[in-house]
Parts: structure tokens; C-alpha cells; sequence
């Protein structure tokens, strides 16, 4: 049987072995609920402060800022919808919400929800190489803009929005300021007191961590409304019992990228660097996103070619052991392209056909130097 060689870390990750060994004592010597007041429950309750805590100065930011949620969907819907259901009761001429239409769906489909109830929504363009337009976002803001939320990284192309450019301009002019990390976080630096961001979502499993647990910061005083009842947990916002196990889990994993992240940033631009110039000089090759492989999630790679459907090289590369993944989705009756690709070449119809084409290389934790170059034999072998 041939070795697999896992190159989809922008898909999951493999849970780290440290995580799974912090957390296996929650499952049987500290089972308490958190909100109980005997002996096991605050057992439990230390846990989750210790929890807390860790992700805060993981963070740079306060540990009353951190609420913990299933993962970086629910996060993003409780930051958007929370955000606008408030302002709906409270504030209701601050009905205008800026965002981008390279974002993750779970960002794009909450404010296409809201567009439907009545908001006014901007959707910014990119340019060719994924990246928003700072003077745009300026000018689209209004006195009725409510929230901008603008991804700090892609998850297709691993584009790297100026975060910090993004919050002064809506600091400076009022509005909430909202970012998914769930690519970025553990990956860049992201410290929270050095950008201006009211709400920023996390997603454990693309950390090292379990699946079905996030983090959603709240910066202190900001109001959402509450999108489930039944419970004071978590400031209200993700009512029920704490999924213990999982926060001591993503705790721990995005502890270790801390820790770890500038070993981990030189090894993969090494290797990203390395992939990239063995597979450049190919026939036909188009890299999606930016050319200046500094301004990429470290480790991304994401390429389309003329010839080559997306999909067809993904299982291709499955059967000889490597596991990446294609931007185009299959769905009853086709091919759906990749809304990411598409929205870089809206300009240049000759282009479009990359949104079809598109494979993405995403190199994690567990690659080591020889996988490079076996991937990038493989994408050869493909081509010719």
C-alpha cells in the first residue's frame, strides 16, 4: 500500500497528539459540568478558564473577549447575524453591511440572508491577485454601515487581506470590523491589541485540533443578540453545556502554533518556495492568487491548468497516494466552478475556465521535504 502523502491542511488537519492527550483526562477524570457548584464541576470550571485564559494570550486580548462555539460557521453566523439582529432592534438605520465575494460561504450565505430580510449589502471585488480594494472599502462606507467583514486569509488561494488597514478605516469611521481567521490564525501572527477588530472567528480542526469547536472574539461591551436560548453560557451567545474535551482541545492546539509559528512559517515558505519553482516552467500553468508567495498562507498553492479538469487531477493525485483538493464543485447536473477563482478573473473572460481547473496544495504540520517532490512529479506526470 502506498504511503499517503496529506497536502488538504486548508480542508482539516490531523489532530495533534498533545491535543488528544489534554484532552482524554475530560472525558473521564474531570467530567463535571462547568456550571455545577460541587467538587467535579468546578474541576470543570477551572478547565475552562485555564482554557480561556490560554486562548487570550494566545491572542493578546481579554479572557472576557473569548466565547467558545461548534466552529468557524457558527462563529461567523453569530458575529454577522448577532450583530445585525441587534442593530435591527437598536440601531435600525445602521442597515448596511460591506463585505467581499471571495468569502467563505458561510460568511457569504448569513449576509445573503440578511440581504433578503432588508439589508443593504456591498459586495467588494478583488483584483487578479485576491486582494480588496482599501480606497473602495472607504468610499463604500456610509453613515447607514453597520459591520465590514472581510476574511484575513483565503481559503482557496491563501491571499492575506491587510487586516490592519481594514480595521483604522472602520475604526476611524464608526463601523464594526469582522474577520474570519479561520485560515489565518495559527499560521501569521494575529494579535488583537495591535488591530482594530471587533470580531474575529476560529475554527479548531484547522489548528491541530478536534473538529466542532471554535472561538468567536467579542471585543468587551460589543452587543449581539443572542441566535439560540436556553442558557447563560458563554455570554449568552452559545447557550448549553460546554463541549469541555474540545476547548481544552483547541486550547492546547493553538497554544502549540503559537509556541511553534516562526519554525513553522520558515519550514513551509521552504517548501512552498521549493513546490513552486519545480512546477512553474509547466505548459499552461497559471497560479491563482498572488505571485509574491509572502503575501500567501504559508504553504499554498493553488494552480489551474488549461487542459486539465480539477477534479479529474484531485482523484488522479488520490490514486498515487496524495490528498489535495480541487475549487470546482460537483453538484446535480455538473461542474460548479469555484467562486474564488472566478471572482479573480471577472474582467478577462478568456480566463474563466481556471475556475474549473483549479488545484490547491495546501502543506501542513506533518509534510516533510521528500513529499515536495513527489507531489510535484505527480502534478508533472499529470501535465505530460
Amino acid at each position: 500500500m502506498k504511503n499517503i502523502i496529506y497536502c488538504d491542511n486548508a480542508a482539516t488537519t490531523k489532530t495533534r497528539p498533545e491535543v488528544i492527550e489534554s484532552m482524554l483526562p475530560v472525558f473521564s477524570d474531570c467530567f463535571g459540568n462547568a456550571s455545577s457548584l460541587h467538587k467535579e464541576g468546578q474541576k470543570a470550571k477551572k478547565l475552562l478558564d485555564n482554557a480561556r485564559n490560554t486562548v487570550s494570550k494566545a491572542l493578546n486580548c481579554e479572557s472576557s473577549e473569548i466565547v467558545f462555539t461548534s466552529g468557524g460557521t457558527e462563529s461567523n453566523n453569530i458575529a454577522i447575524c448577532g450583530l445585525a439582529d441587534w442593530a435591527k432592534e437598536n440601531e435600525p438605520s445602521k442597515n448596511h453591511i460591506i463585505t467581499c465575494i471571495t468569502e467563505h460561504s458561510s460568511v457569504r450565505q448569513p449576509i445573503k440572508e440578511l440581504e433578503q430580510k432588508g439589508f443593504k449589502v456591498t459586495w467588494l471585488k478583488v483584483n487578479q491577485e485576491g486582494f480588496i480594494n482599501l480606497e473602495e472599502l472607504e468610499k463604500s462606507i456610509t453613515e447607514k454601515t453597520l459591520l465590514v467583514s472581510i476574511m484575513h486569509a483565503n481559503n482557496e488561494i491563501g491571499t492575506i487581506q491587510d487586516i490592519k488597514s481594514i480595521g483604522e478605516i472602520c475604526n476611524s469611521k464608526s463601523v464594526f470590523f469582522h474577520a474570519d481567521a479561520v485560515q489565518s490564525a495559527g499560521k501569521i501572527p494575529l494579535d488583537l491589541k495591535q488591530n482594530k477588530i471587533d470580531l474575529l472567528s476560529i475554527s479548531g480542526h484547522k489548528i491541530y485540533g478536534p473538529k466542532g469547536i471554535g472561538i468567536l472574539y467579542v471585543k468587551n461591551n460589543l452587543k449581539l443578540k443572542p441566535l439560540l436560548f436556553g442558557g447563560s453560557q458563554e455570554r449568552g451567545f452559545k447557550p448549553g453545556t460546554e463541549n469541555l474535551p474540545s476547548i481544552v482541545g483547541i486550547a492546547k492546539a493553538l497554544e502549540l502554533k503559537v509556541l511553534e509559528l516562526e519554525a513553522e512559517i520558515l519550514k513551509l515558505r521552504k517548501f512552498q518556495n521549493l513546490l513552486f519553482t519545480e512546477i512553474f516552467k509547466l505548459p499552461n500553468m497559471v497560479l491563482n492568487g498572488t505571485p509574491d508567495l509572502e503575501k500567501r498562507i504559508p504553504g499554498n498553492i493553488n494552480i489551474s491548468f488549461q487542459n486539465l479538469d480539477g477534479d479529474a487531477a484531485t482523484m488522479k493525485l488520490n490514486l498515487n497516494g496524495i490528498c489535495a483538493s480541487s475549487g470546482s464543485a460537483c453538484s446535480e447536473g455538473g461542474i460548479e466552478p469555484s467562486p474564488v477563482i472566478e471572482a479573480l478573473y471577472l474582467n478577462d473572460n478568456s480566463q474563466k475556465y481556471l475556475a474549473y481547473n483549479s488545484l490547491r496544495i495546501s502543506l501542513g504540520l506533518f509534510n516533510e521535504e521528500k513529499d515536495i517532490l513527489i507531489i510535484a512529479e505527480a502534478i508533472k506526470s499529470l501535465i505530460n
